[in-house]
């Protein structure tokens, strides 16, 4: 049935939202809507530019008989700040401090909203990479890469620390952990990850960092390639495993001062939008 281009409209960027970084062809869209191919690429147009106004993304079209249009989610360098500072006001509450360092996060990774936003953060810095996995650690990682992995439209993978008869046969690696120097193992499914993945690794909190290094070995176990690392959080740590990483905040945790946290904005600018 012929559909009325207001109601086109709609559907057309309802379909691409849902349909992130994937190549759409003109023929889909015009046999959806029963409508010239002129007709849907003029649609196209005024979404692109609505989106580029609207800071919700980069409508890409391809030219050609095997073209389309294909919707990159970014987040503007004003947003990106709004939004980090939103977040660094809930984070800086000294009763989120947990034993060793650690911050309480789980409450605020719970929130759709935080996750959907930290999700087009995070992607904004991947725009022109090809990305074949998400990858976290059990347990607290998982909703944000599940955000990332929407974003980016590819699937998520999650690390264990012990292997279980649900996963088939796993790959593990053993790794050093940054604080407290021990010696620790990880595994994930052979089926999860194909051999040469390209991987961004995503996480939670991150202190010295050696989870993270250990998830590096891991891709490198299946022959694959870290893209990136991003965290919502890094803590202070007098090691450091990584150099190269992006962080939402940073967070200075210690009890022994008068103030026992305090929370600014991360590395995000930096990595992202220079």
């Amino acid at each position: 049935m012929k559909t009325r281009r207001s109601d086109r409209l709609v559907d057309m960027a309802r379909f691409l939202l849902e349909h992130p970084r994937q190549l759409i062809s003109l023929s889909h869209f015009a046999e959806r809507y029963e409508s010239a191919k002129s007709s849907i690429s003029e649609d196209l147009a005024i979404i692109k530019r609505t989106f580029a106004d609207r800071g919700t993304g980069r409508l890409e079209t391809v030219p050609g008989a095997a073209g389309g249009a294909r919707f990159v989610p970014t987040m503007s360098k004003e947003e990106a700040a709004e939004f980090v500072e939103d977040i660094r006001a809930m984070v800086s509450d000294e009763t989120r401090v947990l034993p060793g360092g650690y911050v309480y996060l789980s409450d605020l990774l719970g929130r759709p909203d935080i996750l959907r936003q930290a999700g087009r953060l995070i992607t904004t810095q991947y725009v022109n990479e090809e990305i074949d996995a998400v990858m976290t650690a059990a347990t607290k990682g998982i909703p944000l890469a599940q955000a990332v992995a929407e974003q980016l439209n590819v699937p998520f993978v999650i690390v264990r620390d012990d292997a279980k008869v649900t996963e088939g046969p796993m790959v593990s690696v053993n790794y050093l952990t940054g604080s407290s120097k021990r010696v620790e193992k990880m595994a994930l499914s052979r089926r999860s990850l194909k051999p040469g993945a390209r991987v961004l690794i995503v996480d939670d909190f991150m202190k010295a960092g050696g989870t993270i290094q250990g998830m590096q070995t891991l891709v490198r176990e299946f022959d694959g390639e870290v893209v990136g690392t991003a965290v919502f959080a890094e803590g202070r740590s007098t090691v450091r495993l990584l150099e190269k990483f992006t962080s939402l905040l940073h967070v200075e945790t210690n009890l022994s001062s008068g103030q026992p946290i305090a929370v600014q904005a991360g590395n995000y600018e930096e990595e992202i939008f220079n």
